[in-house]
């Protein structure tokens, strides 16, 4: 007697393994995009940090510009390079060009408005995931931070 002919099976042996790599894609890009903002948010922390410490040393002494900038440096050198160039130095709404005269620069008020010394610190991070760089338009992501301090020294002259 003849066996019955069984049907034939579908042919799905390659299905899960497409998912997966369809899947695996998707999930490495996402991973891949956290790691690159990780990195993005560790360097415009770390920026921001030295921006405070050069805005600090320019709350006490804010006729030495350069030091600012260079303790703005030091305070980020670990993590970025930054060069004097990316840090601006404000004083009184005023960018500083040269070094300024305490008599310009002086603790409390000036009309009611405080003195104050402002360092800017502007860096551009570079991606690093080769393909984010041309779904967004730019190979590299402008950070930029602020700090405003109060100037403590030295007092007026009246």
């Amino acid at each position: 007697m003849k066996e019955p002919v069984k049907p034939k099976p579908k042919r799905e042996s390659g299905q899960s393994l497409v998912e997966l790599a369809i899947s695996l894609i998707v999930i490495l890009f996402l991973l891949l995009g956290a790691v690159e903002f990780s990195i993005a948010l560790f360097q415009y922390v770390t920026i921001r940090d030295a921006a405070q410490e050069g805005a600090l040393y320019g709350s006490i002494n804010p006729e030495e510009e350069n030091n600012m900038k260079a303790r703005a440096a030091d305070a980020a050198s670990d993590v970025v390079l930054l060069s004097p160039g990316d840090i601006t130095v404000e004083i009184n709404n005023k960018t500083v060009s040269a070094a300024i005269s305490a008599n310009e620069a002086c603790e409390g008020l000036t009309n009611s408005i405080p003195n104050a010394v402002t360092v800017t610190i502007t860096y551009n991070h570079i991606i690093s995931f080769p393909l984010v760089g041309p779904m967004i338009g730019s190979n590299t992501i402008p950070l930029t931070a602020s700090v405003t301090d109060t100037i403590l020294f030295p007092s007026c002259d009246p």
